[in-house]
This record gives C-alpha cells, sequence and structure tokens, in this order.
C-alpha cells in the first residue's frame, strides 16, 4: 500500500471512532433510566450541564471569531496564503468543543443508567459507566484525527511545500489548545465551587450528606463532575492528542532528506504519527471489549487490562507499522537513523505513561500506603491531614520526573528530537481507551449522588460506592498521564518553535534567555493562584446561598421541602464564565508579547514554563487525590489505635477540610497546567515565522 493510500485511510480511522462512538451513545440510551425520580435528578443535572456549555461555548465563539481574525490578518503580511491558518483554527477549536459536547451528552445519560444497573449487579453498571465514559474517549481521538487528516489532504492538494502545510495546519492544535484551556478552567472553577460549597456546607455545617437530597448544591456538585471531569477532560486530552501528532510532523519535516518510504513517497516521518494514531484507534476499541467485573470483584482490575492490554497491543503493532513504513537506516547531516529506533522512542513513550499511571495510583490509591498515612493523620486534627498531604503530594514528583528525564534521554537517543516527539505520541496513541477509563471516573461519582439522592437501598450505594472509590483512582492516574504526556508534547512542540523561529540554543548564561526562563517559572504559580482564588470566591458564596436557604425554606432541613438547586446551579454557571478569562487570555498573550521583544527569551519562556509547570501540576493533582481518597478511607471506618473513626466524627471531618483544599488542586488549577504549557507552545510555534 503507498503513502498515498494511506493518506486518505487516516481520516477514516477518524470515521470509524465517531462510528463506534455513535453505537454505544445509542447503546447506552436503550438501557433502563431507572424511577421517576431518579430520571428527574438526572433531567436537572442535564439541564444543568447544558446550561453551562451554553453560556461558556457563547463566550468562546466570541473569542474563537477574534483570534481568527488575527491570525489571518497577521499571517498575511508575512506569508502567502497563510490566512489558512485562521481557518485551520476554527476547525480545531470546533472539534474540540464538540467533542466535548458529545462526551457530556451521553454522560449525563450514562450517569442514571449506571445507577439504575447498579441495582443488579456490579458488572452490569460498570458497563454501563464505561461505554458512557468510551464515548468520550473514541470522540476525542476520531475527531482529532478526522479534522488533521482531511486538513492535510485538502491543504497538501494545494500544491504547497511540505513545510508550508505543516505551518498552516498547526493552527489546528492552537485551536484545541485556545479551547481545552477555558473548557478546563472554566469546568475546573465550576465543579469545584459546587463541590466546596456541598462539601462544607452539607457535612460540616449542616451535618448532612454532600449529596443528600436537602443539600441545595448537590445538583451544582453533579453537574460539575460533567463539565469539569469529563467535558473539561475531554478537551485536555484532545489538545494533548493533537499537539502530540503536530509537534512529531513538524519535526518529522527534517528528516525528509535522504529520508524515503519503500514506496519512495518522501511522506514517511510526517504521516507516521497520524498513522499510528490511526492504529491506536482500532487498538482502543479492541481493547473496550475486555473491560469486565464479576459482582465482588475489582473493577480496577478489568479496566487495567482493557487499556494496559491496549497498550501492549499498540507496542506489537507499531513495530510493524514503522518498520514497513521507514527505510532501515537513513542519515540526515551526517547522523545515522534506524526505523528499529524509532520503534524504540515509540515504546519508551508507552513505558513511560504506563509508568506514570502506576505510580499515581500508588500515591492516591485508596488503600496505598500515603493514603492510609493522610486518613491516620486526621486523627489529630484538619492541620496534620493537610501536613500529610501536601508531604504526599510532593514526595510524589520524585518518579514521575525521573521517568519523564529517563524517556527523554532514551527517546533522543534512539531518534533525536523526532524520538521524543514520537515517545509523546507514543504515550497518547491510546488515547480513546486511556480517556474512556478516565471518565468512566466521574459517571460512577454521578451514579452514587444519584442513589444516595433517590433514597436507593444501601447494596446499590455499595455498588456504585466501589465504582466511585476506583473512579477517583482513574480519575487521578488519567490527570497524571495527562501531565506526563503534556511534558513530553511541550518539549516537541518546543523543538520545534526552536526549528521553525531559527533559534540555535537555549543558554541560560545569556540574561535575556535567563529572563526569559524566570517568566516562565513563575507564569504556573500566578496562573494557579487565579484559578485557586476563583473557586474560593465562588465556594463562599455558594457557602453562603446553602445557609441562606437552610434559614429560609421552611421545611428543608427536615426533607419536607425541596431546595433550590437552579441558584446554585447559576452561582457556579456565573462564576466560572467570570473567571475563566483572564487566565485564558493570559496563556495566550504572554507569549506573543515575549515572542515580538526577543524570540530567545520566548525560547527561554517555553523552557521555564515547562519544568515548573509538569513538576506543579503533578504535586497538585497528586495531592489533592490522596486527600479525596484519604477522606472515603474514614468514610468506610478504619481504626487507628484501636479506635474506631466513621463517617460523621471529628476525624472524617478533619478530613473533609483536607479533601476541600485538594479539591481545587486536582480539579482545576492543576490539570490547567499542562494545557498552559502545551498552549503556550503551540503559539509559539504558530508565531515562529512571523517572529524568525
Amino acid at each position: 500500500m503507498d503513502i498515498k493510500t494511506l493518506t486518505y485511510l487516516i481520516p477514516a480511522a477518524g470515521i470509524l471512532a465517531l462510528l463506534y462512538a455513535f453505537v454505544k451513545a445509542r447503546w447506552v440510551s436503550a438501557q433502563d433510566a431507572g424511577t421517576d425520580v431518579m430520571q428527574e435528578i438526572a433531567a436537572n443535572i442535564a439541564d444543568g450541564a447544558r446550561a453551562f456549555l451554553r453560556r461558556e461555548y457563547r463566550v468562546l465563539i466570541i473569542f474563537v471569531l477574534a483570534v481568527a481574525a488575527l491570525l489571518a490578518f497577521a499571517n498575511s503580511q508575512e506569508v502567502e496564503s497563510s490566512w489558512m491558518i485562521a481557518v485551520s483554527f476554527v476547525v480545531g477549536a470546533f472539534c474540540s468543543g464538540l467533542a466535548g459536547f458529545i462526551g457530556m451528552t451521553v454522560a449525563t445519560k450514562a450517569n442514571v443508567r449506571t445507577t439504575s444497573a447498579a441495582r443488579d449487579s456490579l458488572g452490569a453498571a460498570l458497563n454501563v459507566a464505561f461505554s458512557g465514559g468510551l464515548v468520550m474517549g473514541l470522540s476525542v481521538v476520531g475527531l482529532g484525527l478526522l479534522g488533521l487528516g482531511s486538513l492535510f489532504i485538502a491543504y497538501n492538494g494545494i500544491g504547497w511545500d511540505i513545510a508550508k502545510v505543516i505551518n498552516v495546519i498547526s493552527g489546528f492544535s492552537l485551536g484545541a489548545s485556545s479551547i481545552a484551556l477555558f473548557a478546563r478552567v472554566g469546568g475546573g472553577i465550576y465543579t469545584k465551587a459546587a463541590d466546596v460549597g456541598a462539601d462544607l456546607a452539607g457535612k460540616v455545617y449542616e451535618g448532612i450528606p454532600e449529596d443528600d437530597p436537602r443539600n441545595p448544591a448537590t445538583i451544582a456538585d453533579n453537574v460539575g463532575d460533567n463539565v469539569g471531569d469529563v467535558a473539561g477532560m475531554g478537551a485536555d486530552l484532545f489538545e494533548s492528542y493533537v499537539g502530540s501528532i503536530i509537534g512529531t510532523m513538524v519535526l518529522g519535516a527534517a528528516f525528509i532528506p535522504g529520508l524515503t518510504a519503500a514506496s519512495g513517497e518522501p511522506l514517511a516521518a510526517i504521516l507516521l504519527p497520524m498513522i499510528l494514531a490511526g492504529v491506536g484507534i482500532v487498538v482502543s476499541i479492541l481493547g473496550s471489549f475486555f473491560v469486565s467485573v464479576k459482582e465482588g470483584g475489582n473493577p480496577q482490575k478489568g479496566l487495567n487490562i482493557g487499556e494496559f492490554g491496549a497498550a501492549g497491543l499498540m507496542a506489537v503493532l507499531a513495530y510493524f507499522i514503522i518498520t514497513m513504513l521507514l527505510p532501515a537506516e537513513w542519515s540526515v547531516d551526517g547522523t545515522s537513523y534506524t526505523s528499529l529506533g524509532v520503534f524504540w522512542a515509540v515504546l519508551i513513550g508507552l513505558a513511560a505513561g504506563t509508568a506514570i499511571g502506576l505510580i499515581t495510583e500508588f500515591y492516591t490509591s485508596l488503600h496505598g500506603k500515603p493514603v492510609v498515612g493522610i486518613s491516620e493523620q486526621s486523627v489529630t486534627g484538619a492541620a496534620t491531614n493537610i501536613i500529610a498531604g501536601l508531604g504526599v503530594g510532593m514526595a510524589s514528583t520524585g518518579f514521575p520526573a525521573l521517568i519523564l528525564a529517563g524517556a527523554i534521554i532514551g527517546a533522543h537517543h534512539f531518534a533525536d528530537l523526532y524520538g521524543i516527539a514520537i515517545a509523546a505520541l507514543g504515550m497518547l496513541s491510546v488515547t480513546g481507551i486511556q480517556l474512556a477509563v478516565d471518565a468512566y471516573g466521574p459517571i460512577s461519582d454521578n451514579a452514587g449522588g444519584i442513589a444516595e439522592m433517590a433514597h436507593l437501598p444501601a447494596e446499590v450505594r455499595g455498588r456504585t460506592d466501589t465504582l466511585d472509590a476506583v473512579g477517583n483512582t482513574t480519575a487521578a492516574i488519567g490527570k497524571g498521564f495527562a501531565i506526563g504526556s503534556a511534558a513530553l508534547t511541550a518539549l516537541a512542540l518546543f523543538a520545534a518553535f526552536m526549528q521553525q523561529a531559527e533559534v540555535g540554543s537555549i543558554n541560560v548564561a545569556n540574561p535575556t534567555i535567563m529572563a526569559g526562563l524566570l517568566i516562565g517559572a513563575m507564569l504556573p504559580y500566578v496562573f494557579s493562584a487565579m484559578a485557586m482564588k476563583a473557586v474560593g470566591r465562588a465556594a463562599s458564596e455558594m457557602i453562603t446561598e446553602v445557609g441562606r436557604q437552610f434559614r429560609e425554606i421552611v421545611g428543608l432541613r427536615e426533607g419536607t421541602a425541596k431546595a433550590d438547586f437552579a441558584t446554585c446551579v447559576d452561582i457556579s454557571t456565573k462564576a466560572a464564565i467570570k473567571e475563566m478569562i483572564l487566565p485564558g487570555l493570559m496563556a495566550v498573550f504572554v507569549p506573543v508579547v515575549i515572542g515580538f521583544i526577543s524570540k530567545d527569551m520566548l525560547g527561554g519562556l517555553l523552557a521555564g514554563v515547562t519544568v515548573s509547570g509538569v513538576l506543579f501540576a503533578i504535586f497538585q493533582s497528586n495531592a489533592g487525590g490522596a486527600w479525596d481518597n484519604a477522606k472515603k478511607r474514614i468514610e468506610g471506618t478504619i481504626t487507628v489505635n484501636g479506635v474506631e473513626h466513621a463517617k460523621g466524627g471529628d476525624t472524617h471531618k478533619a478530613a473533609v477540610v483536607g479533601d476541600t483544599v485538594g479539591d481545587p488542586l486536582k480539579d482545576t488549577s492543576g490539570p490547567s497546567l499542562n494545557i498552559l504549557i502545551k498552549l503556550i507552545a503551540v503559539v509559539a510555534l504558530v508565531i515562529a515565522p512571523l517572529i524568525r
């Protein structure tokens, strides 16, 4: 099969993913939605999620059109016909937004159907929750590959040189990154304002469960799981997926001299990342068939079999694809490369992603030593709980940093900068099933909330709690995986920027570069501060509103009156829309300003924001995940020094405070940082021809 035929199979793989996502979405919709009460609760959650997305997307449409106009004008002054960068930008933004919308819509259907299935068995509930997550995962990879493949075919058909084609396509990644940042920040602010408000107002101040129907913030909290952890995470990994492919294509262009496929076509190194991504879609679909659990079993094992099985199959297929497409050996500028070296780089990326996921699982799993330690420290109060959680978060940066360092050195050794980029792609090649496992978490969380609010039997809530506890770990693993892939993707984009902008090297002894390095290292802290303050302000308003309702609605505390859920949903929505704008604009305009001051300073900024952002993101995500599961351990009752500590006691209240501190770390500022570092790198890559 020649290269031209393979080119047309790339968008076909995207269509395959979307078709299978459609089939799974239809299957989820056909499942039993439970009692009238369950359906009413689910309808409130779905209405709130749709209302938030409508308001968010109205703001984002204005942003997208404004940036597209700027891109068209700026590039038309410098590069002939490059106004098509603006077209690519709009297409990327649209695909990212559409993926989030599809995933969230199906998630809000899967939640109540997971609850209903839990009335029968744990396996049935897992099947529904995972299928809902799989729609999100396949929508992301399907739209990403369909968009990229179609644009490549269209632009390559114009007759431009390949470097220009790739530069114009980079606008697609910029569009995806922009939407991802706003979706992550906006969704994160929404979900944590509601979650913190529901936790503190319910468990600490009023002494009722977070998901109790008397708690006015409970619907907003469940809405937040969908807009933050489903739509937000989907946009996040869409951007990582697309960014890793484009970064590899840019660096692949440097491999063209002396490199041809067996058919004689000079596009092998450029098309390889899209072809690997297409195979990853097929592998993800196959892996999904192996996810199952028996009654009383551990859902984590079933999810791991599907995910790690897909990764293993991808490694085998990658070997045959790479050795078929690339020659056994070739030389560029006097340096020899081999197809086997490129394969080893892919394998390194897959192994690094898996290892970071397992390390994240250790630091955040319900029965892991770090979480056990935090739960036991809660016995002496909130202060010791928080100290222990901070220590766990800091310690958790160690091994992931060493793994990433080893992956960078190893991938570079085997295939230079192209190796680092292809390693990032290897890490993300089975994004379809990885994101399905991650999105399963918030669906299970919602299912538990619906079971609580609908007053279902204890065994039903027990099954949803089992799914939810595993979901916390899978969500933490997903965040660790996203951060790890962000590091390699950002490095690949960084290398592509240096090549496009003709930056020779980054010498930290140069004062201009050192200034950029310090500014870049500072950005994740200022960005996180904006997100954390936004959550604090919105949560404070939420707690005040919950208190007002308990005071003014007669019979609410006794359960004879209905809470005003809509007002709480509106508080979170307004806060998220208002507060997401400034951090998003900062991420877009700071690299532009620095770049036009000095391209060398921009290079320093990219190095600083990557190193600082990756480590700070790992710390925040893992600390928050560990605090969350420490609280859940106590809710299941723990024994320390012969004394039992259970839900509702002082130890539990201390753990709730720790979890409340960790929530915005793990769900708002932490996950947003991996988008920040990639968005800044993509902006730098797009403006590289203008500052060269």
